[in-house]
This record gives structure tokens, C-alpha cells and sequence, in this order.
């Protein structure tokens, strides 16, 4: 893709982990770029205007520059480990209110229905524990959003590395905090579940959750 080829350019050996090419390679010891270059694919079908280019950069496994951007709305999400975040040129922040000052928000995907009763129950309890409840259709975004406070929370329990792989690094570097629904340490080598927050809502999901 247009991508791979110019960033081969930049990082001769570099690799890479890509929904749409198909390219799936090991995160390895040195570089690897992690794309996604249409999140949100079933709004950009439908022309919804909620879908985004996504593309992180990893080091050793470890993310170090995250690039999220909807061109819809030229919203352009960026981090550098270790200098914080930023929207359009902007620093950003996670939300420092719990669940009952926050709109919060999840993700579901029909391919993934064998998870789908315990995350309407998660719904449940969001709706009836925060102002109000979105499902936007693209967990890049979505994550993006509760980095910049205008979500609280996010989450899904199946997504796929180059699903939230930049958004993870803008959201950690924004002050919040990405784990698995249980807690857990995130993974980039294979899927993993979602829970990305402010980190007094994270707390308080946690709980709620269990």
C-alpha cells in the first residue's frame, strides 16, 4: 500500500503489522509499524463520517509515536513517548471526573458475537452509571476521545492490535489509562480486550465491571 511503501523509505528494516495488506509480521527487536488505515470500515462504507487512518510506531514492543487522523473533521491525534499529547497542535488531556461526570462509550462488532451479551451488560452498567452512553464504530477515535476528555471512557472486549495501538500510546501520553477489561497489561503481538479511561474512570470500571 501507499503506506508501507514510504515508510520502507524511512526504516529500510522495518516491520510491519497492517489490517488491510494483510501483513502480519512479528513486532521483533527493532522497529515495527503498526497500521491501520481504515478503522471505523464500516462507516467509511456508509459515509458516516467516524472512521480514521491510524498508524503507531513500535520499538522493541514498545509504542513510541502514535498518529490517529480523521479526515472528516481534520482531527489530527499525535504522541511522542515521553512529550505528551496533542490534538491539531494542541495539548491534550485525559478527563480527572469519575463515571457520573462523563459521557462514556463501547464498541461491539457482529464478528465478534460470542461476546456480545457481556458487552451490552457492560453497556448497562455505563449507561446507568455516567451522563450518557455513545457507540461511535471506531475504537482508534474512540480512544482518541477519552484522551482529549471528551469521553471518559472506552471499551470493547476483542480488538485487534492496529486497533488501538497508536490510539494507546495518545491516551497514556494525554495522562489516562489503557488496560485490559481485567486489568491487565495491554498486548500489541495479538488481540486483546479494551478499557481505556481517565484514570479516576478506569477505577471506578474496574469495579463495576467485576
Amino acid at each position: 500500500s501507499f503506506l508501507i511503501e514510504h515508510f520502507r523509505k524511512l526504516i529500510p528494516d522495518v516491520n510491519f503489522l497492517a489490517e488491510e495488506d494483510g501483513i502480519q509480521q512479528e513486532l521483533g527487536e527493532g522497529y515495527c509499524f503498526i497500521i491501520d488505515p481504515i478503522d471505523g470500515t464500516t462507516n467509511f462504507i456508509y459515509d458516516y463520517h467516524h472512521s480514521c487512518i491510524s498508524v503507531g510506531l513500535a520499538l522493541k514492543g514498545k509504542m513510541q509515536y502514535g498518529v490517529v487522523y480523521n479526515p472528516y473533521t481534520e482531527e489530527l491525534y499525535t504522541a511522542v513517548k515521553g512529550e505528551g499529547a496533542k490534538l491539531n497542535g494542541r495539548e491534550i488531556h485525559s478527563s480527572k471526573k469519575g463515571l457520573a461526570e462523563n459521557i462514556t462509550a463501547f464498541g461491539c462488532a457482529k464478528y465478534n458475537s460470542d461476546d456480545t451479551d457481556l458487552i451490552f451488560e457492560y453497556a448497562k452498567k455505563l449507561y446507568l452509571n455516567s451522563l450518557a452512553i455513545r457507540c461511535g464504530g471506531s475504537s482508534a477515535l474512540d480512544i482518541c476521545r477519552v484522551a482529549s476528555g471528551s469521553n471518559g471512557l472506552y471499551v470493547e472486549l476483542k480488538l485487534q492490535p492496529w486497533d488501538y495501538a497508536a490510539a494507546s500510546l495518545i491516551l497514556v501520553e494525554a495522562g489516562g489509562f489503557i488496560s485490559t477489561v481485567d486489568g491487565k497489561m495491554i498486548t500489541l503481538d495479538r488481540p486483546c480486550s479494551i478499557l481505556a479511561a481517565g484514570r479516576k474512570c478506569w477505577k471506578e470500571a474496574v469495579e463495576l465491571f467485576q
